[in-house]
């Protein structure tokens, strides 16, 4: 019994350890291999240059998007992590499109529809350290980007005690 329980935590050990990818080199890793450490993307998208876009998500309870590119070779090219703030200040309201942001960002943590305002909204969480914060974009019909709200976790602030302190 003792083997099995030291085996199950070695193997979970190791599955986290390349949970980010960390371990992933460019130049000499390829898809398979970012497959292979951090699972089956979410997403992947074929660019306007030839390369490929494979989105690893770590939403909705997760702060992460990794994003691995892929050249037409097969080759990594190079890997981010996409929930960052200054990667949400590249969507434009009234420019940018469901298509920019599915690119820029990856697949939404979770989504819905507002029938009233005939609108689609995405949600993003992501950490602005020391705060926790969640992204909301909403998208008209015609699938442009009208509004983008990024306000503290209303989740995570529930949490703390009245002086900012983890309950």
């Amino acid at each position: 019994m003792k083997k099995i329980v030291v085996t199950f935590f070695a193997l979970l050990l190791a599955g986290c350890a390349s949970f980010n990818g960390k371990d992933l080199v460019p130049g000499k890793s390829t898809a398979a291999d970012a497959e292979t450490m951090m699972g089956t993307p979410d997403q992947r998208l074929k660019l306007v240059n030839g390369d490929s876009a494979l989105y690893f998500s770590r939403l909705p309870y997760g702060r992460a998007m990794y994003v691995v590119t892929v050249g037409p070779d097969g080759l990594m090219k190079s890997m981010e992590q996409r929930m960052e703030y200054a990667t949400f200040k590249k969507v434009v309201a009234n420019t940018s499109t469901k298509k920019d942001v599915s690119e820029l960002l990856g697949p939404p943590g979770k989504q819905g529809r507002f029938d009233r305002q005939r609108r689609d909204w995405w949600e993003y969480r992501y950490r602005l350290s020391p705060d926790y914060r969640v992204v909301w974009i909403q998208f008209s019909d015609d699938g442009v980007v009208r509004e983008m709200y990024d306000m503290l976790d209303p989740d995570e602030e529930r949490k703390k005690d009245g002086k900012g302190n983890f309950n």
